[in-house]
């Protein structure tokens, strides 16, 4: 079921009716949330065969949180705390790495082994990656790690609980939402006014204008092509591919989550944002802070935190820079190039750290200073995020590097830049580096408007969307992670 489908708009439908419905009934809607995310995660199975699966990884993972967080609140033996966090890391952690790290840790085990002349191992999990293991784990372990902390009590029912893991606006891509910011709202009886309603539907219209109009054309018409074969495309064009492929990610998953926040919106929830513009950004620290902003948060507070952050010494700080990255990276996908694109972003995050410590030592001010000096600090920190991209976005090391040999071979050929791909691609980055203003008064307007004016503007959006997408919905870039 994706959020780009008219089965999800028919979905979200019959689940806003029936949730303010019955939303004075004691405990009806919280059930109604619980069944209706556990129908939408079961969609997203392969086959039928993988349904009953689905949901038993997410309610036993659920499950073993929610009581491991109940059993730490009620003891105070720091050991016996400690150990029953450790049953829901390793928990939590074990689902990850059998269905998501399995696979490639033994072929790469068995690339060693034949390489020195022993006999490969041959094992291999044939169980697929089901989507949203990485979010939904996340999710429920900052949970009982909050309890541990004693900077959060535990959920004051089960269902409440498994409610919030699986929150079907989020639970497949994020935003990571934290216990202490959805389930207090679980435990108030939630309103909806206009303002709300308005917003809802004006973040879900742009989030699938970004998906379909942009994301999606561009991979189809650009992307895919130049990084499948880039040897077939000239230098211009493979680099435009780059260029296309930062708006394509960008646009997906971004929409993705204004869909999300928008659909939670409309039941009554508030999600925080995870985007804010981050091809603005000066330097990468800023980038980090703009992108994927529950990913990056929850890797600072529960990662880079812990292994010590910036509070032992300077050379620590950029080993826990490194390390944060690399895992983050890792964290996206089980492949090389997601520890190079890590690497590539933590070994940057390090130097720039210790840059900006050597100028403060010796009382220096930004090197960038000044309108244009910002304009230059956001060009070149784009365009290392956009050669971090080309390993984010290549199947292997070796596909990386022929995109990058092609980009250098200096040659200036434009016949496959078609007048439409440029034309959205300008769209995309003219909106994308607009003013916060413009975003701002146009969700305003729209709120504006009484409430049969916005129903047709959705109803029009709906139309134009349907007239320029692909045949069938193409899937979020973020499902696979």
């Amino acid at each position: 079921m994706q959020f780009n489908s008219l089965t999800y708009a028919v979905f979200l439908l019959i689940v806003f009716v029936g949730y303010w419905s019955t939303v004075r009934l004691p405990r009806f809607p919280i059930w109604l949330l619980f069944v209706a995310s556990y129908f939408f995660y079961g969609s997203t199975a392969p086959t039928l065969l993988y349904v009953p699966v689905v949901l038993a990884l997410i309610g036993v993972s659920s499950s073993v949180d929610y009581f491991c967080g109940r059993a730490i609140h009620r003891t105070d033996d720091p050991r016996r705390r400690k150990r029953i966090l450790l049953i829901s890391i390793a928990y939590n952690l074990g689902i990850i790495a059998t269905f998501k790290y399995f696979n490639f840790l033994f072929t790469n085990v068995d690339e060693l082994l034949t390489s020195i002349g022993l006999p490969a191992t041959g094992m291999r999990l044939s169980m697929p990656l089901f989507a949203g293991i990485s979010f939904f784990t996340f999710q429920s372990m900052s949970y009982t790690i909050d309890v541990y902390r004693r900077e959060l009590t535990p959920a004051t029912g089960y269902i409440k609980y498994l409610s919030f893991v699986s929150f079907f606006p989020q639970l497949v891509a994020g935003p990571i939402v934290r216990a202490a910011d959805l389930l207090p709202q679980f435990d108030r009886r939630p309103a909806l006014n206009d303002a709300m309603g308005s917003r809802g539907l004006f973040l879900i219209a742009i989030g699938l204008f970004k998906k379909v109009v942009i994301a999606d054309f561009l991979a189809l018409n650009l992307v895919d092509r130049t990084f499948d074969l880039p040897y077939q495309f000239s230098s211009v064009e493979v680099l435009a591919g780059v260029y296309a492929y930062a708006l394509q990610i960008y646009c997906d998953f971004s929409g993705y989550s204004d869909i999300a926040i928008g659909s939670a919106l409309l039941l009554g929830y508030t999600f925080p944002p995870n985007f804010d513009a981050p091809y603005k950004s000066r330097n990468l620290q800023e980038f980090w802070r703009r992108w994927h902003i529950s990913l990056s948060t929850w890797l600072r507070d529960y990662l880079y935190v812990p292994l010590g952050g910036n509070r032992k010494g300077p050379w620590k700080t950029y080993r826990n820079l490194l390390l944060t990255m690399l895992l983050g990276g890792l964290w996206h996908g089980a492949a090389w190039t997601f520890v190079i694109w890590g690497a590539l972003h933590g070994g940057a995050l390090a130097a720039l750290r210790f840059w900006q410590r050597r100028r403060e030592a010796k009382g220096r001010t930004p090197l960038l200073r000044g309108p244009w000096g910002q304009v230059v600090a956001a060009f070149v920190t784009f365009h290392y995020v956009c050669l971090a991209w080309v390993f984010f976005r290549s199947p292997s090391f070796g596909d990386a590097v022929a995109v990058l040999r092609q980009i250098g071979a200096g040659t200036f050929d434009t016949s496959n830049l078609a007048a439409p791909v440029l034309a959205v691609m300008a769209i995309g980055f003219l909106t994308h580096l607009a003013p916060r203003r413009v975003f701002d008064v146009s969700a305003h307007v729209f709120g504006r408007l009484p409430a049969f004016a916005q129903g047709a503007a959705m109803l029009l959006v709906g139309l134009s969307l349907k007239s320029v997408a692909v045949q069938a919905a193409v899937p979020f870039i973020y499902f696979q992670f």
